[in-house]
């Protein structure tokens, strides 16, 4: 299946980059993988991102289909379509920035860009074995994205390469600077639940590094997975809730927003508490190791014919959800495959330690044999 919804060119004769469809482009529909919003008005604007990449020459070659409403993990959508993961294509291709990550996979685009509030870049790059970045919140502008209002979801790029994305970056991110020297970078691996092989290959990635590594064990993980679950679940419903009226709403979309629909005040409170506490759990891991390490999934993908009820696959982004609930930045970097699967390493930083991440991801990538 296509991985663009629409497909474009816009722009200079730079770079060629696929916007996930829950960005705005000028002229064109922002339909967020929904049937709902078949008929929405064409984008009076570009979304800000947009226009800082034509700014800087790239050329959009298309809108890229998604998961429905960015609002699951695998990125199968049985309206928008199912992109097929171009390297692993028995497998999905991840969610929701499906089309973002199975563009760049396929070769097709330089560079996409995709949106992550649970692990939405950096699942789907996961899976389809390429870079995606989560900066930190806030960093990059959010202007003409939806949804509007969120305390988690971040845009960013998903490139084949390092200097791609952050040359991506750095069009997007008016801010980010020159990347720092490492002599005083040393990496926490985080000890988390992942099957041996991929433990086996994140472990042998850091070693690899020849950077000094230590281990981190952080005691709130776990609930700040489902403190992030609770976040997202309020927000998505407040954002999209009044959708499931139509009846146009996937099956196993609706399903999972009439659900968040019960998420209570006092839920997000107490989720709310908890991202402070694992928070602050993590500034004083990256106080000791600048960087954190661990998988960005805890077992292979799953096979596309497993996946058909997406509701029960959230926990795909164990690993990941974890650092949108914090604001942290980070990103997921392929590993060599084992046993047939997609490996891939994630490192995370501290908030605003964007172009550090960078530096060491790209260090990293280049010892990987």
């Amino acid at each position: 299946m296509n991985m663009f919804v629409k497909t474009l060119n816009l722009g200079g004769a730079g770079p060629a980059v696929a916007i996930k469809d829950s960005i705005d482009v000028a002229g064109v529909p922002t339909q967020a993988g929904c049937r709902a919003l078949a008929d929405a008005a064409p984008a009076a604007g570009h979304a800000e991102v947009v226009e800082r990449l034509l700014a800087a020459g790239y050329r959009i070659t298309g809108k890229a289909t998604m998961h429905e409403l960015a609002f699951g993990t695998t990125g199968i959508n049985a309206w928008a379509g199912t992109p097929v993961n171009p390297r692993f294509p028995d497998l999905v291709p991840g969610g929701s920035s499906s089309g973002s990550a199975a563009a760049v996979a396929a070769g097709v685009v330089d560079v996409a860009l995709g949106s992550d509030t649970g692990g939405s870049i950096r699942i789907p790059a996961a899976c389809c074995g390429v870079f995606g970045l989560k900066p930190s919140f806030g960093r990059v502008s959010r202007q003409g994205v939806m949804p509007a209002l969120t305390s988690l979801d971040c845009v960013g790029p998903f490139a084949a390469d390092m200097d791609s994305l952050i040359a991506c970056m750095r069009a997007i991110d008016p801010s980010f600077g020159a990347l720092p020297g490492l002599e005083e970078v040393s990496i926490g691996l985080v000890d988390v639940p992942a099957v041996a092989e991929i433990r086996q290959a994140v472990a042998g990635a850091v070693a690899g590094s020849g950077l000094p590594a230590g281990t981190v064990r952080l005691a709130h993980f776990d609930a700040a997975y489902q403190a992030g679950l609770v976040i997202i679940n309020a927000e998505t419903w407040a954002a999209c809730g009044h959708l499931v009226e139509t009846g146009k709403v996937g099956a196993d979309v609706a399903q999972r927003l009439v659900a968040a629909s019960r998420t209570t005040s006092a839920d997000v409170d107490a989720a709310n508490a908890v991202r402070d506490a694992f928070t602050a759990e993590v500034d004083a891991a990256l106080a000791r190791f600048p960087v954190l390490a661990l998988p960005t999934m805890a077992d292979a993908p799953p096979s596309l014919d497993q996946a058909a009820d997406t509701s029960r696959l959230v926990s795909m982004t164990s690993l990941v959800r974890p650092f949108n609930l914090s604001g942290h930045p980070a990103i997921a970097i392929p590993l060599p495959a084992r046993s047939g699967f997609p490996v891939s390493l994630q490192l995370v930083a501290a908030r605003g330690h964007d172009e550090l991440l960078c530096a060491v991801a790209r260090h990293v990538a280049s010892r990987l044999q």
